[in-house]
Parts: structure tokens; C-alpha cells; sequence
């Protein structure tokens, strides 16, 4: 090769070991601010997310070379277990029509929300906790938690969500078919706000798809991992982790990975 390219063998090596160097350099000074990512996504973050949060902050990088320091100093997103989303749709109340049918895409906010009921355990027993989400920009807009799986939280949900948005008349409110959200009582808190009902199918999860992975995320990337001794703690868990990670900092995939405080602030603007 250096007959080739007619140079010094002594100098090739030299060239060798100065431009090795310097991306060696190059890759400890990007490692430095990989972990500083990584850490700031509080562990949940694979390779593209930590490219944009990389980008987001000024440092310039390929999501392939980020890729590879990652592997190569086990720095790796946390571990996601399977998550089974149950609900009791057995009952005899009216059911809405599936108007929502699966189509996740809005313009705007306030024009389509989601919501759906899950469970945490703690020592103390089962907490239970309501959440409604904007499609739009993944936003939780309203939440509550009980010791009880009842119509209050729900209505304690749509209650903060209302005072937090203050949405026109005329939102689509979807859900699966449970009874919380079939019962007299939470029919005509959707009548007297002006929301427009829809349900998702019978037994079909991916109607409330985008509900169902907001509540894997939080199991998956909090929940599995922690071990709360009382509901206080988990409430105090859960409300840190909406609140402050994931409405405000965690990047989503969906939205070409900005937070959803970001990516509404950006809609605002644009």
C-alpha cells in the first residue's frame, strides 16, 4: 500500500497512529456525553433516542457510531417486559360506536382523547390509576389514583384534564368498554362537557392502542422496577414520573422524538 500511494512506511504508521488517536479521542469525549443521555432518560433510552437527545443538545452524531459505543460499554435501555392489558367489559350498559376506528392521526389538540384504567401494587394493596391522553402529542392531560376501582377517579381524571386543557365542545372521547365508562353517571359528565363518545370493539385492544402503550411504558419503565411499600409512595412515584419525565422530557418515537410539551410548543409556532 505505501508503494502505491508512494509514501514512507514510517509515515503511513504515523498518519496511523495521529488520526487514531484523534477519533479515539473523538469517541471518548461522545461516550462522555452518550451517559450523560442515557442518564437523563433515566435508562429508558435505546440508541435513537439518545442520538436525538445528542442532536437536541448540539452535539453532532451518527445514530450507528452512538450505536456502537453503546454496545460496546453495555449501556443499554432498560429491559421491557411483555405487559397484559385486562378489562371488564362485561355488563349491561349502552355502548358507544367505535367512531375513533383506529385512526391515531390529528392537526390539533384537544380534538381526540383516549383513556383507560390500570393497576399498581404495593403492600398495601392495589392502586388504581385513571389516565387520559391527547392523541395529538401524547400528552397525559388528566390522571387520578384511588385505593378503589371506581367511577371518582375517572371522574377526578376528566375533571383536572378539563381544568388543564379546556377543550371546546365537540372532542372525541375514547375507551375500551369498560364499565366506568359505560355507567349512567360518566355518560352524562361526557354529555354535559360536550364530548363525543366512542368505544373501542369487543375484545380488541388495538382500537385503544395508543392508551395500552402509554401504560406498558410506564410498567415497563418505572413500575416492573420498583417496589412500593405504601400507595402514597407509588402515587408520589407515578406523579413524578407523568409530571416531570414523561410529559415534559421523554422523546417519542411518533413524534420525530420531541417530549410532548416540545412537540406542541413546536405546533404552536409552526
Amino acid at each position: 500500500m505505501c508503494r502505491v500511494l508512494d509514501v514512507s512506511r514510517s509515515g503511513y504508521y504515523s498518519w496511523v497512529r495521529h488520526n487514531g488517536g484523534i477519533r479515539q479521542r473523538e469517541n471518548e469525549r461522545l461516550l462522555v456525553n452518550i451517559r450523560a443521555a442515557y442518564v437523563r432518560g433515566r435508562g429508558t433510552y435505546g440508541s435513537p433516542r439518545v442520538t436525538a437527545e445528542l442532536r437536541a443538545n448540539g452535539i453532532p452524531c451518527g445514530r450507528n457510531r452512538v450505536a456502537r459505543l453503546m454496545q460496546s460499554n453495555g449501556i443499554k435501555a432498560k429491559t421491557k417486559r411483555r405487559f397484559k392489558a385486562t378489562t371488564k367489559s362485561r355488563h349491561d350498559f349502552l355502548v358507544a360506536d367505535n367512531i375513533l376506528n383506529q385512526r391515531f392521526s390529528v392537526d390539533a389538540a384537544n380534538k381526540v382523547w383516549v383513556s383507560d384504567i390500570t393497576f399498581i401494587w404495593t403492600r398495601e394493596g392495589w392502586l388504581y390509576l385513571a389516565a387520559i391522553l391527547d392523541i395529538f402529542n401524547r400528552q397525559i392531560v388528566g390522571w387520578s389514583m384511588g385505593d378503589t376501582l371506581s367511577h371518582g377517579i375517572l371522574a377526578d381524571a376528566l375533571h383536572k384534564a378539563l381544568m388543564q386543557r379546556k377543550p371546546d365542545a365537540g372532542v372525541m372521547f375514547h375507551s375500551d368498554r369498560g364499565t366506568q365508562y359505560a355507567s349512567y353517571a360518566f355518560r352524562e359528565l361526557m354529555e354535559r362537557h360536550g364530548f363525543v363518545q366512542s368505544m373501542s370493539s369487543s375484545g380488541n385492544c388495538y382500537d385503544n392502542a395508543l392508551m395500552e402503550s402509554f401504560f406498558h411504558t410506564l410498567k415497563t419503565e418505572l413500575i416492573y422496577f420498583e417496589k412500593y411499600r405504601t400507595r402514597q409512595e407509588a402515587r408520589g412515584s407515578v406523579f413524578e414520573y407523568i409530571e416531570v419525565f414523561y410529559n415534559r422530557v421523554r422523546r417519542h418515537s411518533a413524534l420525530n422524538y420531541c417530549s410532548p410539551a416540545e412537540f406542541e410548543r413546536r405546533a404552536r409556532v409552526a
